[in-house]
């Protein structure tokens, strides 16, 4: 029931538009500590285990509502792409090694380390053909399917068809979903067999309290986890304090139907941003089916193979593999490069909460380093006139000294040229700490511009998630119709922008400019109208 309540109200209210959400591995392990603990402080008295699960989730969505409304869900922006890369490879590397064993037949069970050493023994023991064959039939159609036509999800299409083709062959049992119990539920005050008067209310209380604490902060971390790779997938922008909010109603919900807590469930919205599903919606009609399973409609679902499930999920998982963040992996910095290898192996073996935690670590020592290293290296003996340290900078003495304003060394943009041209005045390292930022300013360019002038004489620093940032802006503008110019762009920036390829290849090499007066000069030989 929790997947019901929590997905429902968590889609109607949350603030991420293909979030899916419902019961998680770190959520249900806590819940399931919980309740062993009040089982044996109550001497196996169930009424105080339902009461305690009920006021477990209701205490975790009210702590969630209260993150929302203290806004403490902005946090989130700041984990670097390694990071997000990483955590999002291991997930797709998850998907796929668990269903490699349905896609066969078989049934695997234990840890990823299991899972992987057990697969000699498993295809030793023998496979299903029929099943091999509906599954490799499935992951045929998924990517075939949207050749012909992308109006209809080919998942639901491969769905039906290859149900349809299984039940001709006659599939074993095993090989089946099977049957899935069904009825209404009903909220905790309604439950038979609760006995109000056997209950303490003080052992109760304690142990629902912190424990909803607990899986308020752990939800909601792995709720803004799921967001962000869905913006990423996307290419939108959630809204953290709002999707809180809508989990904590949501858990809510579900505690007073003595579901499991939940959160955004990452493999789950990814199946459905990759189905097709952009609206809170496809999260509502998620919850509603599961509803409608529970209610009766289980008695069709039980005819899927299981094979023909886990074809579609390792499509879904190989698809948010980040294939381009391991092929840039010998080219970005070797902090990036450790981070992101690091996560992933802690996120496919270990836990995918405990890989972000120590990735974050990890990417905050290394970049404390590089800020560090930037300092040091920041200091010169050399004898310079103070004419040549603020040559090309903003004057601070001016009066109303404002950053947007014209740097001194822009006095050659002719009035005809500031008719067309959109000057973007960059200050500072671009990095996962700021790219959220950066990329509001560079959203704030003008539609009338035809020509914008990158200044990247204060950028000290570019790592990796601002570099993808950087690129994806540049894109942007040049989709618009927009030519993209960089001016003064320092050695670790222009190192980082060669050795991945966006110049030349995104921003040609005669389009970046070693001083300001080069780039107004080139302007000034251009016809603009044909732009």
């Amino acid at each position: 029931m929790g997947a019901t309540m929590l997905g429902f109200f968590a889609s109607l209210f949350g603030g991420t538009h293909s979030q899916i959400s419902g019961p998680t591995g770190p959520m249900t392990v806590v819940a399931a500590t919980m309740i062993s603990g009040i089982w044996a402080s109550s001497g196996g008295n169930i009424s105080s285990v339902l009461i305690s699960m009920a006021l477990a989730g209701l205490f975790c969505g009210l702590f969630q509502i209260l993150f929302g409304i203290i806004k403490l869900g902005k946090y989130i922006r700041y984990i670097p792409y390694p990071v997000l890369s990483g955590f999002m490879s291991g997930i797709g590397v998850i998907i796929i090694l668990q269903q490699l064993y349905p896609l066969v037949g078989l049934k695997g069970t234990g840890t990823m380390i299991d899972l992987v050493m057990g697969i000699p023994a498993a295809v030793a023991d023998g496979i299903s053909v029929t099943a091999l064959l509906l599954g490799l039939g499935t992951i045929l159609i998924i990517e075939l399917f949207p050749l012909l036509t992308k109006k209809v999800p080919a998942t639901l299409v491969a769905l039906i068809v290859m149900t349809v083709i299984s039940l001709f062959c006659n599939l074993d049992g095993k090989l089946i979903i099977g049957e899935i119990p069904s009825g209404l539920p009903l909220p905790f005050f309604a439950k038979a067999g609760i006995d109000m008067a056997s209950i303490d209310w003080g052992v109760v209380l304690k142990a629902s309290l912190i424990p909803g604490l607990t899986l308020a902060g752990l939800g909601s971390i792995d709720t803004l986890l799921t967001s962000v790779v869905a913006d990423n997938i996307t290419k939108t922008k959630h809204n953290s304090n709002k999707e809180l909010i809508g989990q904590g109603i949501g858990n809510a919900m579900a505690g007073l139907f003595c579901g499991l807590p939940g959160a955004g469930a990452t493999m789950r919205t990814v199946v459905n941003v990759k189905s097709g599903g952009r609206t809170q919606i496809s999260g509502m009609i998620h919850a509603l089916l599961l509803l409608a399973i529970l209610l009766g409609l289980g008695s069709l679902v039980k005819y899927v193979p299981l094979s023909v499930l886990s074809g579609i999920l390792i499509t879904v998982g190989w698809g948010i593999i980040d294939f381009r963040g391991f092929k840039d992996l010998f080219k970005i910095p070797k902090a990036d490069a450790v981070v992101l290898v690091v996560v992933f192996i802690i996120t496919v073996f270990v836990d995918l909460l405990t890989a972000v935690g120590i990735g974050m670590v990890i990417a905050c020592v290394l970049f404390m380093k590089r800020a560090s290293d930037l300092v040091e290296g920041g200091y010169s003996s050399s004898a310079m006139s103070n004419t040549e340290i603020r040559k090309g900078l903003p004057d601070p003495g001016l009066p109303n000294f404002d950053k947007s304003m014209p740097w001194n060394d822009e006095g050659g943009i002719t009035d005809e040229m500031r008719k067309h041209i959109f000057v973007q005045r960059l200050n500072g390292p671009i990095f996962f700490g700021t790219i959220n930022k950066f990329k509001e300013v560079m959203e704030d360019i003008p539609d009338h511009a035809k020509v914008v002038i990158i200044r990247m004489k204060l950028v000290s620093f570019m790592d990796q998630s601002g570099l993808y940032a950087m690129e994806t802006a540049i894109k942007d503008l040049q989709d618009r119709g927009i030519l993209v110019l960089m001016t003064i762009i320092q050695p670790q920036p222009m190192y980082m922008l060669k050795t991945l390829n966006v110049i030349p290849s995104v921003v040609p090499e005669e389009h970046t400019f070693k001083t300001f007066e080069d780039c107004t000069d080139f302007l000034s030989k251009m016809n603009f109208e044909n732009i």
